[in-house]
């Protein structure tokens, strides 16, 4: 079953990712003009990849890694990876609300969608990378757990060494 979810979580996220990078292709090609810049083919060709692939596809591929998560190997890799995700998503509701704006032939900037255009592939390159090395912590972070294990040792209350214990203290 756990095999099947992760499939169908790995299908999810290349849907979306697919569909963000061609309404982001999508959005530049408009801006160069051209037949694709033409509102009767751009229209339904962004409203119908973005309102029925690219977002059901994300709201599919969240909630089956929502449900992967209580699986995962902790560590970092995990926290750094939902933040990542959260940009993917800060991306998506970026590109309808520049969609919507565009129906409502208001053009919201010319630099933010050429800055954009490749951001959800070098996120979902730094998300494979992330799930696939797994670290257990990132740079001079503690591994996980390390922080509850020093204070167990630390847990008697009093802040002053015993008499029988070394004058050096364990903390570097």
């Amino acid at each position: 079953m756990l095999f099947w979810l992760k499939v169908a979580h790995i299908a999810a996220v290349a849907v979306w990712f697919t569909g963000l990078l061609l309404l982001l292709r999508l959005f530049a090609t408009r801006r160069r003009g051209g037949r694709e810049a033409r509102p009767d083919f751009f229209d339904p060709v962004a409203n119908r990849l973005f309102f029925r692939v690219a977002t059901p596809a994300g709201v599919l591929a969240i909630a089956l890694g929502m449900s992967l998560i209580p699986g995962a190997q902790s560590g970092a890799w995990l926290l750094a990876k939902l933040c990542l995700v959260a940009l993917v998503v800060l991306v998506h509701l970026w590109s309808g609300a520049h969609l919507h704006a565009l129906g409502k032939g208001r053009a919201r900037g010319r630099v933010l969608p050429a800055v954009l255009g490749w951001t959800p592939l070098l996120l979902l390159l730094a998300i494979a990378a992330l799930t696939g090395a797994k670290p257990r912590t990132l740079g001079d972070l503690p591994p996980p757990g390390a922080g509850a294990s020093a204070e167990a040792d630390h847990g008697s209350g009093s802040s002053l060494p015993d008499a029988g214990s070394s004058s050096r203290s364990r903390w570097p």
